[in-house]
């Protein structure tokens, strides 16, 4: 099957396209700027938000499947800078959505939990919407661009995304890991509830939304919702470091620029129910995390 994998330099982009080679498919990686990650496929540098580039990389890749990973994920920074995030979030996923119609392609569209307010987490996927701040907001317009424009597609949310190595910045896990092993403190919130997701167990439910065309909405994300302190300890122990660096905090007392859900968290029962690629839960999923950190994998 020809896929092609928007926001390919980033933690879940680059191992979905490795993971659909793997898989014996023939991927176009598509992002912006020069290429950093590695692997037997084709890479096209594109700015999304350029109907014309979409045009392009669309026609180049000649794509059954279109996985839309690409996103301004920053949350406090589309906060400052919201033209860049409607640019991104909003404007990017209609040209895509677009051009897979034109295409014939089927899209699954990425998406995250924060297109709901957290006041009543988690959420499955009948669950009605309600953004607060301008990251929220150009994901959920976003959304609503790909119901409106795409032919075929399915929306596939995800929730609090960590991985090692890195792609282009620290994620919340390899962050708080490398924080830990330098004996630093870390100020976790008690009070904002997540479903932690490692990178490549959402890339591998993404490639079934993918390669079995699947519409519709789905959770892809951890399979258990735990507070981010909670998290903390379990990643402490997993990796034998010190939990005392740990120290609790409020979301109300970051100061944060944009608004956070506090009660989030996706269901994932769907997922468990239909797919062979299960949402891993949290011990495994730190295992996992361990075995990358350690270069086993």
């Amino acid at each position: 099957m020809r896929i092609t994998v928007t926001g390919a330099n980033g933690l879940v982009g680059s191992r979905l396209c490795r993971w659909l080679v793997v898989q014996g498919h023939t991927v176009t990686a598509v992002a912006r700027g020069e290429r950093r990650t590695v692997g037997d496929f084709d890479y096209l540098s594109c700015d999304l938000a350029d109907p014309e580039g979409v045009a392009r990389a669309m026609s180049t890749g000649r794509p059954e499947v279109v996985v839309h990973t690409a996103s301004m994920t920053e949350v406090d920074a589309c906060e400052r800078n919201p033209d860049a995030a409607w640019a991104a979030n909003t404007l990017a996923a209609a040209h895509v959505a677009r051009h897979a119609r034109a295409g014939g392609a089927h899209l699954v569209h990425v998406s995250t939990d924060y297109v709901f307010d957290g006041h009543d987490g988690p959420y499955d996927e009948e669950a009605r919407p309600n953004p607060s701040g301008v990251y929220a907001r150009t994901k959920w317009l976003g959304e609503e661009a790909v119901r409106l424009l795409a032919g075929s597609w399915a929306i596939a949310r995800t929730a609090v995304v960590y991985g090692y190595p890195p792609s282009q910045r620290p994620n919340f896990g390899s962050w708080l890991l490398g924080t830990l092993r330098e004996g630093k403190t870390a100020r976790l919130f008690v009070d904002q509830y997540v479903s932690p997701s490692l990178a490549l167990n959402v890339a591998e439910q993404l490639a079934e939304l993918a390669e079995r065309r699947l519409p519709g909405i789905w959770n892809v994300a951890g399979a258990e919702v735990v507070n981010r302190m909670e998290f903390g300890e379990a990643l402490a122990d997993v990796f034998g470091l010190d939990r005392r660096l740990l120290t609790p905090s409020k979301l109300a007392d970051a100061g944060m620029a944009s608004p956070r859900p506090p009660r989030s968290g996706l269901r994932v029962d769907k997922a468990l129910g239909a797919l062979r690629a299960r949402p891993l839960g949290l011990s495994a999923s730190l295992e996992q995390f361990r075995a990358e950190a350690e270069g086993r994998v």
